[in-house]
């Protein structure tokens, strides 16, 4: 495999190239130089990401073999638009700093096979490679859920190599996120909604009933795997149930999340072998299509040169998302990323067992049922 060269950009001109894009009075010839530098600084991530996702893959499976593991390049339009974020925000967020350019991914069966994986694996675990979040509080969001709801375990890593034709990714992040089934269903659920609705729960933006909802739902979540619940929620569970029972209806979410996935139709996911390993998946929420194009190991820069074409034609759009993931299977690549194909079932299915739950106090009996 070839691995994408530094063209030798300063730090301060890579800042530079990501305060062009994000700048409204910016020429076209200055984004057009910004967004080479970016792209350059963006997939020399590749090499970094393609060794963190190899050791993740192979520790996950000493823990659970069933553990799920993928890897992804934040897409050119997802960097600018959190570079606009923090702008907005008026936070500092500079380019050569972002911890999420390059990413992987694993899920585990339930939450202490994820919390094994994260302690023994890499809190205790022997890496050459230096931790950047060693704040409990900024990458423990299982023990300090954000107040969102969203719950996972997050890892960022400067790569650190003495191999001759390596050094130069020195000090490239690389972001890890462990998460248990359960957290990961109810993150793919929230990007569902985003991309059906356009509201930016992912980013804490949106409507508040939708917010509220998916707060409550990840306390129960929460209460199932025995963890602190997301903050000013029902400490009680009967509470918080009836409260998620009551936003549901509020929403008609069941049904209007079930519809999602039957309207989407899905073209190119069938009969690809194991020789495929990176897949290129485009969601058109206007047209309700997914199409997936599967490409071999040694087919990457044609997938790269097919994402970036893809992404620069639809920069605009937001009812278009594009991503290339990497993944060991098609199948893998259905439960890593279900959000692409509309697909909730597990976390409805999770949902309406809340929803339908039978409640017995000493006093008197207490039966919630359906409404519909």
């Amino acid at each position: 495999m070839r691995w994408v060269k530094f063209k030798g950009y300063s730090r301060k001109q890579v800042d530079r190239a990501g305060s062009m894009l994000i700048k409204k009075q910016s020429s076209e010839e200055e984004r057009t130089q910004a967004l080479e530098v970016m792209d350059n600084w963006r997939e020399i991530h590749k090499y970094p990401l393609h060794i963190f996702k190899k050791r993740l893959k192979k520790s996950s499976e000493e823990i659970d073999k069933n553990a799920l593991t993928v890897q992804r390049l934040k897409r050119l339009y997802s960097i600018v638009r959190k570079l606009k974020r923090y702008s907005e925000n008026k936070s500092a967020m500079k380019l050569s700093r972002m911890q999420d350019i390059a990413g992987c991914r694993t899920v585990l069966s339930n939450v202490e096979l994820a919390r094994k994986l994260y302690e023994e694996k890499y809190i205790k675990g022997k890496l050459k490679h230096e931790r950047v979040k060693k704040d409990l509080q900024k990458q423990d969001y299982i023990t300090y859920p954000k107040e969102d709801g969203y719950r996972s375990l997050h890892l960022v890593y400067k790569y650190k190599s003495n191999k001759e034709g390596k050094k130069d990714y020195n000090g490239l992040l690389v972001e890890i996120q462990i998460r248990s089934k359960l957290q990961h269903l109810w993150a793919t659920a929230i990007e569902v909604v985003d991309f059906f609705t356009g509201q930016g729960l992912k980013f804490n933006k949106g409507e508040k009933e939708w917010k509220e909802f998916f707060r409550l739902v990840s306390s129960a979540f929460a209460i199932i795997e025995g963890t602190p619940l997301v903050p000013n929620t029902p400490l009680n569970k009967k509470e918080l149930y009836l409260a998620i029972k009551e936003k549901e209806k509020e929403l008609n979410l069941i049904k209007t999340m079930q519809g999602w996935t039957e309207i989407l139709r899905v073209f190119g996911i069938d009969n690809y072998s194991k020789d495929y390993k990176f897949f290129l998946m485009e969601i058109d929420v206007n047209q309700e299509r997914l199409t997936v194009t599967a490409f071999k190991e040694d087919e990457e820069d044609k997938a790269i040169e097919t994402l970036e074409r893809l992404e620069k034609k639809n920069s605009d759009r937001k009812e278009y998302d594009v991503v290339l993931v990497g993944a060991d299977t098609v199948e893998d690549l259905r439960k890593a990323y279900p959000n692409y194909f509309a697909d909730t079932k597990e976390f409805l299915d999770k949902v309406r067992t809340i929803i339908t739950k039978t409640w017995r106090t000493k006093k008197n009996n207490f039966r919630t049922k359906r409404i519909y």
